[in-house]
């Protein structure tokens, strides 16, 4: 079976590298992105992006930055889906794409609790803020939650109209009537441990910012604490390991010598469409996704065999998944920490760690480095 194809064209894994190291070697600006890798491969590629001065950025760096930003500015007070399961008796599911994110919410959370061995099964107030149209939460169905507001375009308003009466501060006329509201925060404070759930893939740091201070004016009185659905592709987990190696998130870049974290500047959607950059490297080892842009730019990808780039890839590398074809450590959302994981399915496919320290290893023995 092939491993490599360079110009689309089946090719030889060492010559595919080596090829892969010749653009890297010529380029003055590379761009690694996609990052969808374990801890391992992560770890390689910001030691390359160090070698050649070249930009880091994530597939999912949006929806990181954005919980990041609020962190950063506000703090958050945050829980794991784990302690949610067994503690939480009441849950504030915020926004669209929960389920979407979080396929198993239904299963972890939504029913019945057991407080203790000897304590009876207390059900779970769950209460929803603007759910759009997604349907696929079955707890409304079945009548055991709350829902005010509906499209997500009303969330903004509606948080701090929630928050300012959790705090018994007056409000404006609404769209939601001031009793459901009232409603609402009433239950909110009534929690022994209420844990409000969203993705940032669907909120703005503005509306993420106004939720972490209703969490904020809970604790004044209750427990609340914050749930922040992980993106995929080890999302979490590579944002951790640019931190520990940098001291800094993923769109970081290397170009002056030392890193520098620009989350606008150092944009790959941006810098493709500007034409900034002028190599790139694409990295998607949990699913043969392919990078969204269309710009045509010299691209080597560390993908699955399966990916539909929309040009083929100067040097395509098919890698192997982490914790099906190689064991690997990536976070694990149910925890919240990282974890190691033994391969499901042992194969022989090189894995992006590997594949970028042959990259590199050719890039020290010919003494290059790009300018």
């Amino acid at each position: 079976m092939e491993h490599a194809w360079i110009a689309g064209k089946p090719a030889a894994l060492d010559t595919a590298i080596a090829e892969a190291a010749k653009l890297l070697a010529s380029s003055r600006h590379p761009l690694i992105a996609g990052l969808g890798t374990d801890v391992a491969g992560a770890r390689a590629a910001i030691a390359l992006a160090e070698r050649v001065g070249a930009l880091i950025d994530h597939l999912h760096a949006d929806a990181l930055l954005r919980n990041l930003d609020v962190m950063r500015s506000s703090g958050v007070l945050l829980t794991t889906p784990s302690e949610a399961h067994v503690r939480a008796d009441t849950l504030l599911l915020v926004g669209t794409g929960l389920s979407e994110t979080w396929p198993e919410l239904p299963r972890r959370l939504f029913g019945t609790m057991r407080q203790s061995q000897s304590a009876a099964d207390v059900e779970r107030r769950i209460y929803r803020i603007c759910p759009g149209r997604d349907s696929a939460i079955p707890a409304l169905e079945k009548g055991t939650a709350v829902a005010i507001g509906k499209e997500p375009g009303e969330l903004p308003a509606l948080l701090a109209t929630l928050r300012a009466r959790v705090a018994g501060r007056p409000i404006g006329k609404t769209r939601v009537s001031s009793r459901m509201l009232d409603e609402v925060a009433t239950g909110l404070k009534a929690a022994q441990f209420g844990v409000a759930i969203w993705s940032a893939a669907t909120l703005d740091a503005l509306t993420i910012e106004i939720l972490c201070g209703l969490l904020n004016d809970l604790n004044s009185a209750t427990r609340f604490s914050g749930l922040l659905l992980a993106p995929a592709d080890n999302a979490v987990g590579v944002m951790q390991t640019c931190a520990w190696l940098t001291g800094l998130p993923m769109r970081t870049g290397f170009g002056r010598g030392f890193p520098q974290h620009d989350p606008w500047l150092f944009d790959s959607r941006r810098l493709t469409a500007s034409g900034e950059t002028d190599c790139v490297l694409w990295i998607s080892a949990y699913r043969p996704a392919a990078p969204a842009w269309r710009e045509a730019l010299p691209t080597i990808a560390l993908t699955g065999r399966d990916a539909n780039f929309h040009a083929p890839p100067r040097v395509h590398i098919a890698v192997g998944r982490p914790g099906v074809d190689h064991n690997g450590v990536e976070h694990l959302p149910l925890i919240g920490a990282l974890a190691s994981f033994e391969a499901k399915e042992p194969s022989d496919t090189i894995s992006v760690a590997d594949a970028i320290a042959r990259i590199a290893a050719i890039l020290a023995r010919a003494g290059e480095r790009a300018c």
